[in-house]
């Protein structure tokens, strides 16, 4: 048994494990912090935090042992799952039925993501994220290199596209930008061709702002305003629209190089920091270098789950690193750039910073697929090297 666990520890990739869990160590640290200064000495979203992390550590050690291929052959189990979760919230809102409540609007801008169960709430495209990968996976590896033949794009992107737009009819059009970039950046690696690529983001970008001027409408209200909001900050008519990214923008400024402290109660206080823009915060309380090891262990992660892709020995294993590789970029580089100005407010939350159970526990499973990659990678080298 101890020989086992010995063998297994000098296997997995604890680097890897190591920083997800420091991520994990800071956030709780930060929200204690906004617990004592912004919720009256609350450490209910801390506290959630520690549990959901140490969940999620654990489930991570699990999936770590589970065959990745397997769980992609059983793409048709957790994508009926994980979508018949999501499909009633598209045409069921705030709908109550004994102690759930279907669609409900968490924040009040007509985001109908989540699951309310008692007192805690539950977003299913956080888990449906997962599937997403797996089955894009999947169905890249399928194709054998063939994704620029017309009727293979086709499937392709209808894989992606109908997620995408499922999830922008829910209303949650931050996570349904995460799920596009993430179903492109998988086709790139997939051998997407480069013209294709320049292509359709030409298209898609020309194509938008001919339907935003012919239906201007199609943003809700609060979502242009908030786009306006960004351009400019100053005017009074959008100061509401405004208000959190300016107090982010300044909370950041003033943190200097070590910051004000996490427990001195001198903080800038901004709006909901415990979510989106906790990284203003964590820069207020810790000052640069608190933010840049912030930043550091995220983008090590990011990286180390790039470098598990490339070291893969399978297609599958490297479509999938590479789709949670570009969640975690793209998670991160978007909330970074809500809070410092350079993108509007489109509700992306920081990877294993922001306070969500949910979202943490399923980062952590994402986690747990990526040491699946890499323990079946160094166990088939290990097998390989006798035979040489």
């Amino acid at each position: 048994m101890f020989q086992l666990i010995r063998r297994y520890l000098k296997q997995m990739d604890l680097c890897y494990l190591l920083m997800c869990g420091a991520c994990s160590v800071l956030s709780v640290l930060v929200l204690v912090s906004i617990g004592q200064s912004q919720l009256g000495g609350s450490n209910n979203k801390a506290s959630v935090q520690l549990i959901a992390s140490l969940l999620g550590g654990m489930l991570a050690l699990i999936f770590s042992t589970i065959d990745y291929r397997a769980l992609a052959r059983a793409w048709p189990l957790h994508a009926i799952v994980t979508w018949g979760l999501v499909l009633p919230t598209l045409f069921l809102h705030n709908f109550s039925t004994g102690f759930m409540t279907i669609g409900y609007d968490a924040g009040g801008t007509s985001n109908y993501s989540w699951y309310r169960i008692g007192g805690m709430t539950f977003q299913p495209t956080e888990l449906a994220k997962i599937s997403f990968v797996l089955t894009l996976a999947w169905h890249l590896e399928r194709l054998h290199g063939r994704v620029n033949r017309p009727l293979n794009l086709l499937g392709l992107l209808l894989h992606i596209g109908v997620p995408v737009a499922a999830i922008h009819i829910q209303g949650d059009d931050g996570t349904a930008l995460v799920f596009l970039g993430i179903g492109l950046v998988m086709l790139f690696a997939g051998g997407l061709s480069r013209w294709l690529v320049t292509g359709v983001l030409g298209a898609a970008a020309v194509g938008s702002a001919v339907l935003l001027t012919v239906k201007p409408d199609l943003l809700k209200g609060y979502q242009f305003k908030r786009i306006l909001a960004l351009l400019h900050p100053d005017d009074p008519a959008l100061s509401d629209f405004a208000y959190q990214q300016n107090k982010g923008a300044m909370a950041i400024g003033t943190g200097g190089l070590t910051g004000q402290g996490l427990f001195t109660g001198e903080h800038i206080f901004v709006p909901n920091a415990w979510n989106d823009f906790i990284f203003s915060y964590l820069a207020n309380a810790l000052g640069f270098l608190g933010a840049l090891a912030a930043l550091l262990l995220l983008f090590g992660i990011a990286a180390r789950t790039l470098t598990t892709a490339l070291h893969s020995t399978d297609l599958l294993g490297r479509y999938l690193c590479v789709g949670i590789f570009a969640a975690l970029f793209l998670q991160t580089v978007i909330n970074l750039g809500m809070n410092l100005q350079v993108l509007p407010v489109i509700g992306v939350t920081l990877p294993f910073f922001s306070a969500g159970g949910s979202s943490v526990v399923m980062m952590y499973l994402s986690v747990g697929l990526v040491l699946s990659v890499a323990l079946h990678a160094r166990r088939t080298r290990a097998f390989a090297q006798p035979l040489d």
